[in-house]
């Protein structure tokens, strides 16, 4: 992994091959036909590899550049005693190949002189501008001696926020670790294995986010020969065999070839070779390999209709493999990749993977956001903006990063955004899901619809009720699929909380430090899962929704207790634990009798409920029961009610209906909602009121809400006998 083995007269790879090769480049940089004693002029090789995708750059700032940086580094040597500059030098080169634009390779060179030399970031603001201050200070490093242990989080969340505002930054950082994780031979075994790890949880993962797929399979080599010595070996030795025997995929790639040519589709057919983690995890995946495996076809275009036409011909000619085939052209990946792919079948049986792409899809493949050149730069072409604004559009910041920023806003402990970076930064594919005003969000896969309500309304979230996913009431642990629409439906109290049981379903950080967060600071006051909500005080609506709900008609949750105090209810047989049914949830001035049941307690029922036609059915004697007095129950009791209401579906009715429960004072303690049936929905409501003689009023109230044609008491059996 030294950067110095290399031969000095191997001429750079130019741009019209179809992989660059980093590694090779990075080791021409450090060396030139210059005696030993002297520096290498290695910023010729930057000039030359700049000029290959800018050829109108002006090269001034950037010699100017590299003068501040090799005197102000001048003396400071590597850990592999090469003099420091080679290292600035190598990660612009690495830039420079990939086609990033001059300020980006400004900072490059000039990205350790604040953090290791005397130069200042006003320094580099007086002679280079703000742009190349701002990327310089992105990716300088914290100090340990201010930090201590929180250094290397802290320092990540850092340059997490500038590239939020500038994704150059992280660029930077990438091609950084590159060349540092090239050059780790010279470290001890245990902090090449540290480094290495951190770069396979969190610089690989970002690399991959940011599209820059050059710089993220040399990163995996590296840290696979690293963390996995033995399996990259047994690697490399299936390669090196491969190497040496007849090659399928010349073959098909000429019969390629020539059906193109045949077709009258100009294109370049290349072979692309696995990098070795790619050889590893299809030998993983497959058992043993094929002669095709070890590399993939790469047919190189010019439109995008010419991807369509090339695969047209493909599977016409040959026999496709359908299961292999995806469309990214189409539905292009979260990090900016576009791509045809497919299998085909050549002679003898022989299955190869082909990828087909504009050479402008190839660039941006890999290179990515490398490959936007500047995105601030102002395009004097485009009209003029009515209004002014102080942000930038930036292209190049996707959902993901945007998410990421968000959340660790509320990551205030360093070991907590650290963990849960690393977490977020594992999850490798994103869906995008709609919302009904037409907007999208974007989330991660396997995503809950309480996911969906924290990255739509942050901590509004928290009074989250239900949703519905395209067209249907759903509950919050949904998981949502790619292309979902999604209506997050949420309580009118702004005090509500979420449910310790969303934790289960959650995905995205920033909805679990949220749902986290406020059961921490609200101990006493979380309320049940989201499929039996308790809400027990005034204007706390908080129902679930689902298809079905447990317990849709049980008899209200036990809490029982003795004599008229706690239900305002006297029956005979005085110190029996009374409670009120739940199938009918009795209120004065409903005429009452009871039955004993397990444990001897008394279930009262209303007089004409099934239920009592059914104990007396099997034998079971009643027991005389009635109201406390003839103003009903005691004023401190309330009374509790059981209500369905039947109702044609419409979007925002289970808001609307709870949002009615909550104006006429009643709590709701449970609710469900049964799936839709001919664009009928049921809902049935226990609810809590103050007092029995508001129970016209809340039903009322609640026949009034447009879509509800009828609302009745609950008739159905119990289920407490």
């Amino acid at each position: 992994m030294s950067a110095e083995a290399a031969d000095p007269g191997a001429p750079l790879r130019r741009r019209s091959r179809p992989r660059i090769d980093l590694r090779r480049l990075g080791r021409v940089a450090l060396r030139g036909p210059v005696s030993r004693d002297r520096l290498p002029d290695a910023i010729g090789h930057v000039a030359e590899a700049h000029r290959a995708h800018h050829p109108d750059a002006d090269l001034t700032i950037l010699r100017r550049a590299y003068v501040l940086a090799e005197s102000s580094h001048r003396g400071q040597m590597r850990k592999s005693g090469e003099p420091y500059i080679t290292h600035p030098l190598a990660v612009t080169l690495i830039l420079a190949e990939l086609g990033a634009e001059t300020t980006t390779l400004t900072a490059s060179l000039l990205h350790d002189t604040v953090e290791d030399t005397e130069v200042t970031l006003d320094q580099v603001r007086e002679q280079f501008g703000d742009e190349v201050c701002y990327l310089v200070d992105g990716v300088t490093k914290l100090e340990k001696v201010d930090y201590g242990a929180a250094a290397e989080p802290e320092t990540f969340r850092k340059m997490l926020v500038a590239t939020g505002n500038d994704v150059r930054v992280m660029s930077i950082k990438l091609a950084d670790r590159l060349h540092n994780v090239r050059t780790l031979g010279v470290m001890r075994p245990e902090k090449q294995a540290r480094i290495a790890k951190v770069t396979r949880d969190v610089l690989i993962p970002l690399a991959e986010r940011l599209g820059v797929q050059a710089l993220k399979t040399e990163l995996e080599d590296l840290v696979f020969a690293i963390l996995q010595p033995e399996e990259y070996e047994h690697t490399r030795a299936l390669i090196s065999a491969a190497a040496g025997q007849d090659a399928p995929l010349e073959t098909i790639a000429d019969n390629v070839r020539h059906t193109l040519r045949a077709a009258g589709i100009s294109a370049e057919v290349l072979i692309r070779p696995r990098h070795f983690v790619s050889v590893h995890r299809v030998r993983r995946k497959r058992g043993e390999l094929r002669g095709t495996d070890f590399g993939r076809l790469l047919v190189l275009v010019g439109e995008d209709a010419d991807c369509y036409a090339v695969l047209g011909e493909l599977h016409t000619c040959f026999t496709p493999v359908i299961s292999e085939f995806k469309d990214f052209i189409a539905a292009p990946k979260f990090n900016l990749y576009q791509s045809l792919h497919t299998a085909v079948v050549g002679p003898g049986g022989a299955v190869a993977e082909v990828l087909i792409r504009t050479h402008r899809m190839h660039k941006v493949a890999e290179a990515g956001v490398v490959a936007l050149g500047n995105p601030y730069a102002q395009d004097h072409t485009a009209a003029p903006q009515t209004e002014p604004s102080d942000e930038r559009a930036d292209p190049t910041r996707p959902g993901w990063l945007s998410r990421l920023l968000d959340w660790q806003e509320s990551a205030t402990d360093p070991d907590t955004f650290w963990t849960t970076l690393r977490d977020d930064l594992a999850q490798d594919r994103e869906i995008t899901v709609f919302r009904t005003d037409g907007g999208t969000v974007g989330l991660p896969a396997g995503a809950s619809c309480v996911d969906a309500a924290y990255a739509q309304y942050g901590d509004r979230a928290h009074t989250s009720i239900g949703a519905r996913v395209n067209g249907r009431l759903a509950t919050l642990s949904t998981v949502l699929s790619d292309g979902d629409t999604v209506q997050l439906l949420l309580a009118q109290d702004t005090a509500s909380g979420p449910s310790p049981d969303w934790l289960d379903h959650v995905r995205t950080p920033a909805a679990r430090i949220a749902i986290t967060g406020w059961l921490t600071d609200h101990p006493d006051e979380a309320k049940p899962g989201p499929e039996t909500v308790d809400a027990s005080g005034p204007g706390r609506p908080e129902p679930a929704v689902g298809a079905p709900v447990r317990d849709a008609q049980a008899v209200a949750p036990a809490r029982t207790r003795s004599g008229p105090r706690s239900t305002g209810v006297v029956v005979d047989g005085p110190g029996a634990p009374v409670r009120l049914a739940g199938c009918c949830t009795p209120v004065p001035p409903d005429e009452l009798t009871g039955f004993v049941v397990r444990g001897g307690a008394v279930t009262v029922h209303r007089r004409e409920c099934p239920a009592v036609a059914a104990m007396q059915e099997i034998g079971r004697a009643p027991v005389g029961a009635r109201w406390a007095d003839a103003g009903g129950r005691e004023s401190d009791a309330g009374c509790r009610v059981t209500l369905v209401a039947e109702s044609f579906g419409r979007p925002r009715l289970l808001a609307d209906l709870t949002e009615a429960i909550a104006t006429a004072g009643a709590a709701i303690f449970s609710a469900t909602v049964e799936p839709p049936s001919e664009q009928r929905v049921r809902h049935t409501y226990t609810l809590q009121l103050p007092d029995a003689a508001g129970l016209p009023a809340l039903m009322r109230a609640m026949r009034e809400v447009a879509g509800v044609y009828d609302v009745s008491r609950a008739q159905q059996p119990s289920s407490s006998g």
